[in-house]
């Protein structure tokens, strides 16, 4: 994986099962069990994304199966009155779906996802057509990347721009991803901007900062 900051790009899904807005519910969860994922962008003929279909927007179907014809239903949301009696991808879907593109960082990413409780985000061109889909397990990806990766990273993008020589090297040991910094600095006040840079390095778990100012 490239240095950072990283991006969707670099960690989605191209290969993506989507269905079109005709697509019928028997043939929705087919797909959703044969290909494992929870939700299925639809999409319009141009491959433009027109929403989302989830497991969710499903369950309504059975959650209302028994539900007598004359009970009261005020207490029930429309929504998910409709999609109990959907049976396409375009009744069942959410519109418009919550997208990202390919270029936005993966806090942005991460952000979506926590504010619309959202597990994948299909990612699309600046025209709308899918071109590939983020998860969370993508997202987490990059916890993955070698200690050896992140300690050069952080040396090159971080220690020597604000700590160049002739002053005393910082040292930086990686290990399981947390990050120590040792060594002593001519300008205390460059110390939390530090901190702040190497822990938005992707792939970072912890930093622990030993730094001391001249």
């Amino acid at each position: 994986m490239p240095s950072g900051p990283h991006r969707v790009g670099d960690v989605m899904t191209r290969d993506v099962v989507a269905v079109g807005r005709a697509a019928l519910f028997k043939d929705i969860v087919v797909r959703m069990e044969r290909w494992r994922v929870g939700a299925l962008p639809v999409l319009e003929d141009d491959g433009r994304v027109a929403g989302v279909v989830s497991e969710a927007d499903l369950l309504p179907k059975e959650e209302f199966r028994d539900t007598p014809p004359d009970a009261d239903t005020r207490l029930r949301r429309p929504a998910d009155l409709a999609r109990a009696a959907a049976v396409t991808a375009e009744q069942l879907m959410s519109s418009p779906a919550v997208t990202v593109h390919a270029d936005a960082t993966l806090a942005e990413a991460a952000r979506l996802m926590a504010l619309g409780h959202i597990e994948r985000l299909p990612v699309v061109t600046a025209d709308g057509v899918l071109e590939g889909v983020v998860s969370r397990s993508d997202l987490l990806s990059v916890f993955l990347r070698a200690d050896d990766d992140l300690a050069d990273e952080i040396r090159r993008d971080v220690l020597d721009v604000l700590f160049p020589a002739p002053v005393d090297p910082v040292h930086v040991t990686v290990t399981d991803g947390v990050v120590t910094l040792t060594g002593r600095v001519p300008d205390g006040t460059r110390i939390p901007p530090a901190v702040r840079k190497v822990r938005a390095v992707e792939g970072v778990v912890a930093v622990d900062c030993r730094l001391t100012g001249a």
